[in-house]
């Protein structure tokens, strides 16, 4: 069992976990041992996933989601299997612990009497300003 949250816990039967050969340079270790990890976890038929949480992790990790639900995390940035392994079970977790926070409420807000009118306020005296730096028209005398 992989505690994510007090409340959602994964079983390890869920995640699947296929070992790949990593590209990139490496000599013949890259040719011969197969150190990348493709970790699958069925989201969208998970027991372990509340259905609000389900939601927000579709909708954050939607590139990796394919059509059946399934999140798949590559990892290959290291050397041995074990620690990408640990690398990807990472990611899906932090992926998990962004999803099951609760997105805050945005409730309007109007300005106060007070900020209009010192908002106002400003405006005038702003005005007045420029009104002295004016050439004086044949209309105002």
């Amino acid at each position: 069992m992989i505690q994510i949250t007090p409340s959602i816990t994964i079983h390890e039967s869920e995640l699947q976990e296929e070992f790949i050969r990593s590209s990139g340079p490496g000599g013949q270790n890259v040719n011969k041992v197969s150190t990348a990890v493709r970790l699958r976890f069925d989201v969208l038929h998970s027991p372990s996933i509340p259905e609000d949480v389900r939601q927000r992790l579709m909708k954050i990790a939607h590139g990796r989601i394919t059509e059946e639900g399934v999140l798949i995390i590559d990892s290959r940035q290291f050397r041995t299997q074990i620690a990408n392994r640990d690398s990807a079970v990472k990611r899906l977790l932090e992926l998990i612990v962004k999803a099951a926070e609760r997105p805050k409420v945005h409730r309007k807000t109007r300005p106060t009497l007070g900020s209009k009118l010192k908002r106002l306020d400003t405006k005038r005296h702003q005005a007045d300003a420029k009104k002295t730096r004016r050439t004086p028209d044949s209309n105002d005398a």
